[in-house]
């Protein structure tokens, strides 16, 4: 396959219905606090990794497919040819390419109604 990568997971995230409450329980729970990240369109409240390291937040909300449960977002080569490639296989397209400092992701839906983010990295 064309688009097979070395780490297919680059993160998760959890949605919460208060962000300052499931700061609080995130934190307890893994006994450790929290870095709060406000560059993207929600804070985040994001899991400990160690660097080069995959990890994951929390966020305020629901996630983009309507469901309930965490999104993971899988990495890609081409963000487009991806989504293309989730349509022929069955899945769904949720509007709009999100833009970050690092890269771009689109939320899709597989046939399961998982919510399943597709992340391209600045610079591939």
């Amino acid at each position: 396959m064309a688009d097979q990568r070395k780490d297919a997971l680059v993160w998760c995230e959890i949605p919460v219905s208060d962000f300052d409450k499931g700061l609080a329980y995130y934190g307890r729970v893994l006994g450790c606090e929290l870095q709060v990240n406000r560059e993207g369109p929600d804070p985040m409240g994001v899991f400990p990794y160690s660097e080069p390291g995959i990890s994951g937040h929390i966020y305020p909300g629901a996630p983009a497919s309507g469901g309930h449960g965490p999104t993971v977002h899988l990495a890609v080569s081409v963000l487009e040819e991806a989504l293309e490639r989730v349509k022929a296989a069955g899945g769904e397209v949720l509007p709009g390419i999100v833009p970050m400092p690092f890269g771009r992701f689109a939320y899709t839906v597989d046939p399961d109604g998982n919510s399943i983010g597709l992340f391209q990295a600045a610079g591939d």
